[in-house]
């Protein structure tokens, strides 16, 4: 195990046996190196802002603050790739600020040597997207997380225009495109609207009553629907 691997490990190491403490020599003995390299690491790794103290004695040991913000050593270069690549592919859509805001977060708290290395990995994943982008309302994000009533300017596939008043249940992205999910009052039923057909959003000060939103209720004849926070392998 190299230095950076080992870096990485004994972080979460220390984050997994949080609030207990692990001692110098017992992480030594894990990782295979002297207790004087175990040593240097925890003191890099404090010097570079990562929530570790040590209580001295023979009882004591290092403890990590678990509840702390993942800083960023939390993150392997491989997670770190796999973070660029997902925050680049939101580029366009209704969620490409806060992806872009993001990612320079991430680059700005990792390690410069890291961020450099994750950033020439992630220079060669390239995505085939369409030439013309059709812009998608900010609102759209904002009627997701607000638990408003929308007011709704929409143009169907067939360039009619209409208002309508909706209460958002969620959000569908397939091959670039978003869809509000939404039960529209009009309509009375959920209904799938494209993000890009949105002419405007504007976010009421009622709360929608509570919904339940089944999967037989939207028409997509294909394709399998997948939380985005489905389980992880």
């Amino acid at each position: 195990m190299n230095r950076t691997d080992r870096l990485y490990a004994l972080v979460e190491e220390l984050r997994a046996a949080s609030p207990r403490r692990r001692s110098a020599r017992w992480l030594a003995e894990r990782f295979e190196v002297s207790v004087r390299t175990v040593e240097r690491d925890l003191s890099a790794l404090q010097q570079s802002g990562v929530p570790i103290w040590a209580d001295p004695g023979r009882t004591g040991g290092y403890a990590i603050d678990a509840s702390a913000t993942l800083g960023p050593m939390g993150f392997t270069p491989d997670e770190a790739l796999a973070l660029l690549v997902g925050l680049g592919a939101l580029r366009r859509g209704p969620f490409r600020h806060s992806a872009g805001t993001a990612l320079r977060k991430l680059l700005a708290v990792m390690p410069e040597e890291d961020a450099r290395r994750a950033t020439a990995l992630a220079a060669r994943v390239h995505l085939l997207e369409p030439d013309d982008e059709d812009p998608v309302p900010p609102a759209f994000a904002d009627a997701l997380r607000a638990d408003r009533v929308v007011r709704l300017t929409y143009r169907d596939r067939d360039g009619s225009i209409t208002e309508r008043e909706i209460e958002p249940l969620g959000s569908i992205g397939r091959d670039g495109t978003w869809y509000l999910i939404a039960w529209c009052r009009l309509r009375d039923g959920a209904r799938a609207f494209r993000g890009d057909r949105m002419i405007s959003a504007e976010l009421t000060d009622e709360r929608p009553p509570p919904r339940a939103l089944r999967r037989e209720d939207l028409d997509i004849p294909f394709g399998t629907l997948r939380p985005v926070m489905d389980d992880m392998p």
